[in-house]
């Protein structure tokens, strides 16, 4: 069984329960509009709570110890809740999950990538301004629609 988190509805306020992984995109139960998408995931669950997301994922590989990490976090978060209904974020503490960290060869941290049914569409490491992070997650967004055609 996957975990829940406790998320308010940003246009009416309801407070929903929404899952990590679910074969559908979380909406709120009042307003029916999307809900942002904010889950965690380890080495057991990846696979369900990431690579079987019916959304392009923003996928956080951070640690707790990383100040530039701690300093984007807020800033993704905003992203999520922006493209609520368009992508899913999932975070992955790499030193709670060392078989992701090391799946995605990652050698810096916070290292950011959006992924489509489990594939890399586009990776940055490092953090950056939420400008930019909105453009870059715009143009993976493109990436994966183009794609899909």
């Amino acid at each position: 069984m996957t975990s829940t988190a406790v998320v308010a509805c940003p246009s009416c306020g309801r407070r929903n329960r929404v899952p990590a992984a679910a074969a559908g995109t979380p909406r709120c139960g009042q307003c029916h509009k999307p809900l942002p998408w904010i889950a965690d995931a380890g080495d057991q669950d990846f696979a369900e709570v990431a690579e079987q997301a019916p959304l392009p994922v923003l996928l956080d590989l951070w640690a707790p110890w990383c100040g530039p990490c701690r300093m984007v976090s807020p800033a993704l978060e905003e992203l999520a809740r922006t493209f609520a209904g368009r992508i899913k974020l999932v975070k992955v503490n790499i030193d709670s999950a060392p078989q992701t960290a090391q799946r995605f060869s990652v050698q810096a941290v916070p290292t950011l990538m959006v992924l489509d049914h489990g594939q890399v569409v586009t990776r940055q490491a490092g953090a950056a301004p939420a400008p930019a992070l909105n453009e870059w997650l715009e143009r993976a967004l493109s990436e994966v629609r183009n794609s899909s055609r």
